[in-house]
């Protein structure tokens, strides 16, 4: 007998993606079911973002959806949890009385608990942070104990079900960048002991995983004490990639301010670590990034970006942009798309700004551009980045790329739907035209999905991928091949994926007529580029080598070399 059907919508970044995951585990484990029609079940929890107004007014559009359902069947539990729980807990019950359960993102370990006193005495329930204090030192606050680290550990995925997985090295974020709520709703920034990220490592490796993420808000920031000594990021890179089993490792998302050389030593000399960097700049402009609080300069962003080239053979660049931020000129905006066209990026994740309560900017700086501006210059910036993605992959065909395999074509494009991908806001408000039909709607989400702090990358990047699911029919249930741009990021370490190589320049792509078949697969390099590719669906999973042979901006496509 099942406890009930549960029913969990995620909003926001790649950590909403995995708390949603790791609370679903939880409850699970006490006789739930999972359904996927909200209307039909016993407990629903939207996990909710607070980076952007959107985000929020589809939570509450989801809750006000609920209110028929509560009122027919009063013993539904509706819950909220995430940032917009910790940002407003008031608010929200003000405008959703319905709600019977508030949780922030630091007391997920308590919901289950929270379901089960629900049901019991039909009150309210809510947890939230009692404490975002930043007293003590990212370090200091690393040996103290953390509440949700109980969420982690008790990961415990079924064996054969994980392709691909996010592990969590940290929480919170010290930063205060004026426009982003982050360190609001997630509070002070606390990484994790790297014996646990190592042991959850080894964990999912066991059960079939071949690609891990780490994620922080600020991943390049992690440090833990570990007998006295500080363990740094470079260094927990070097111990994940130790991991028998596992093929590859990711990070996102890294803040430019705080970068250290060791990280890229770390990229170019670890075989598992992939070369692909998730590093916002979200401006081009000295003046804007000095009023968003940014630790940089564009020449010190400019000069990182060289850095990483020059240590890191082949690597791949993504970044996150803000356009109309306060008081952001016409010469201002001209200097952002100066930086992208000199840094040539794999591709970008631009946000049109809108003030966020209780931040900096919304209390002291004035939303002054208009919005048919704002929205002139996203869809600018997107055309452009378009044009160099071109530019860049017209320059591989003819070339092999090693590619893990992550299914049919379709089922990555809706594994990245729910996201970010990499830590950001699932929008759809701003229109781009793409070229190529389907590719071109499927950008048009992606290219909005990453954090506009540049904190937590879109949650499209490392999802888990449940083979089981996708095994279980001839097609796993899904049709149409179509690509889609993401944070995520892989080059292979051999000579093979050496991007941009002027060798291979004068090879003419041919058009990609026939790659929307039920029998095509979709993979990334380990630079991240997306590859579309015909064959079965026992290669899922696996690492395979395609030569490409015609591209757009968002794909390569090919067919297995040999």
């Amino acid at each position: 007998m099942t406890a009930g059907r549960l029913y969990i919508e995620t909003l926001g970044c790649q950590m909403n993606m995995l708390d949603s995951e790791l609370v679903e585990g939880q409850l699970r484990r006490l006789g739930y079911e999972t359904t996927a029609d909200m209307q039909a079940a016993d407990v629903v929890l939207i996990n909710t973002c607070s980076v952007r107004d959107h985000a929020e007014q589809k939570a509450l559009s989801h809750l006000g959806a609920l209110k028929k359902r509560k009122a027919k069947h009063p013993d539904t539990i509706v819950g909220v949890i995430g940032c917009m729980a910790e940002r407003d807990p008031d608010g929200l019950i003000s405008k959703m009385p319905h709600v019977d359960l508030i949780c922030g993102p630091g007391e997920l370990n308590k919901v289950p608990a929270m379901i089960e006193d629900i049901r019991e005495h039909r009150t309210r329930a809510v947890a939230l942070s009692q404490s975002l204090s930043r007293r003590s030192t990212p370090l200091q606050r690393a040996l103290e104990y953390d509440s949700v680290e109980a969420l982690d550990l008790s990961r415990d995925p079924a064996p054969g079900a994980v392709l691909q997985a996010y592990i969590r090295v940290q929480r919170g974020c010290d930063k205060f960048c004026t426009f982003c709520v982050v360190p609001f709703t997630r509070g002070a920034e606390r990484s994790r002991p790297a014996s646990s990220i190592v042991e959850e490592a080894k964990k999912l490796a066991d059960r079939g995983c071949k690609e891990i993420t780490l994620v922080g808000q600020t991943v390049n920031s992690y440090v833990h004490q570990e007998d006295g000594r500080p363990v740094r990021f470079a260094d927990l890179l070097e111990r994940v990639n130790d991991v028998a089993g596992l093929e590859r490792v990711r990070f996102v998302t890294s803040y430019p301010g705080d970068f250290t050389d060791d990280i890229l030593d770390a990229m170019r000399d670890l075989p598992k670590v992939c070369e692909y960097l998730h590093l916002p700049a979200q401006s081009g402009s000295d003046a804007v990034l000095k009023r968003m609080r940014r630790m940089n300069t564009v020449q010190q962003y400019v000069e990182l970006v060289e850095r990483a080239r020059k240590k890191v053979p082949g690597i791949t660049l993504a970044s996150d942009f803000i356009v109309g931020f306060s008081g952001e000129t016409d010469a201002e905006f001209e200097d952002t798309v100066r930086l992208v066209e000199r840094c040539r990026f794999k591709n970008l994740f631009v946000f049109k700004y809108s003030p966020r309560p209780g931040t900096v900017a919304d209390k002291r700086l004035e939303d002054d551009v208009p919005e048919a501006v704002k929205r002139e210059r996203n869809l600018r910036l997107l055309k452009l980045q378009e044009r160099i993605s071109f530019e860049d992959h017209q320059k591989l065909v003819g070339r092999t790329f090693e590619v893990l395999v992550e299914g049919y074509s379709k089922a990555a494009i809706k594994a990245q739907e729910s996201e970010q991908d990499r830590g950001c806001e699932v929008n759809r408000d701003c229109e781009v035209n793409r070229a190529g039909e389907a590719a071109r709607d499927v950008a048009a989400d992606a290219a909005v999905k990453a954090d506009p702090d540049g904190h937590a990358p879109p949650a499209r990047r490392p999802r888990e991928i449940n083979l089981m699911a996708i095994n279980a029919s001839p097609r796993g249930g899904l049709g149409d091949a179509a690509g889609s741009a993401d944070p995520r990021t892989g080059a292979t370490p051999d000579s093979l994926e050496g991007d941009g190589d002027p060798h291979h320049h004068h090879h003419q792509a041919r058009p990609a007529r026939d790659w929307r078949r039920a029998n095509q697969l979709v993979g990334r390099t380990r630079t991240d580029r997306i590859v579309v590719f015909p064959g079965d669906a026992n290669l899922i999973g696996a690492l395979v080598h395609v030569r490409v042979h015609a591209t757009t901006a968002l794909t390569l496509h090919g067919d297995v070399a040999g």
